[in-house]
């Protein structure tokens, strides 16, 4: 997994309550079974009509908006079904970060192991991004996990909170097998140990 310390990008606006991962990745694209290619599959039903034409009035389609890495939406983003692709295919698009109010947990836990870091700020401050994005176009953000801040080019800023394991985890890009991994050593002197012949007993 990509290690995360900081990031600036251009943000995509979303606004909209309630986004569940049938929306994210529909259960049609669900049959591979590798973690990537997803990516073309986000959002599907909302970035292409049924001819598979883009349709031009969806964000991710708008001229700018192509290689955004920050998302920000509206509250309880990732709902409904707990399939991990919904992080998959938002992090094989592009995303490494979501902003939102409020996120399904089940989702909030899978973004953390697949590299992206999502925040959780105020109804008002989300509100406040979607007039900054809204009246500054191209406008961005820089994430700074590191010192946990938020901030743009006109010294807007704001701090975000996050899980003190969860973060040296995304700072080492480890997620559970890595995470494991940097146990190897350990391990295998337990395996070592474990093979030994045990002492009889009588």
């Amino acid at each position: 997994m990509k290690p995360f310390i900081k990031l600036k990008s251009i943000c995509a606006p979303l606004n909209r309550a309630n986004i569940d991962t049938d929306a994210i990745i529909p259960t049609d694209f669900l049959k591979r079974i590798e973690r990537t290619g997803f990516g073309q599959f986000l959002f599907y039903e909302w970035r292409f009509d049924e001819n598979g034409n883009h349709r031009p009035e969806f964000v991710l389609n708008k001229p700018g908006y192509e290689n955004a890495k920050i998302l920000i939406t509206g509250p309880n983003f990732g709902c409904g079904s707990s399939r991990e692709h919904a992080p998959w295919s938002l992090s094989d698009y592009g995303f490494r970060v979501i902003i939102a109010p409020s996120f399904a947990d089940i989702f909030f836990n899978n973004c953390f192991k697949n590299g992206i870091l999502p925040i959780v700020l105020s109804d008002e401050v989300i509100e406040l991004l979607f007039e900054k994005i809204e009246n500054q176009h191209g406008y961005e953000l820089t994430v700074d996990l590191e010192e946990q801040t938020i901030s743009d080019e006109q010294e807007w800023q704001i701090s975000f909170d996050v899980d003190a394991y969860r973060k040296n985890c995304l700072l080492k890009g480890l997620d559970d097998i890595g995470i494991t991994l940097e146990k190897s050593e350990e391990i295998k002197q337990f395996e070592l140990l474990r093979k030994s012949p045990a002492p009889m007993s009588t």
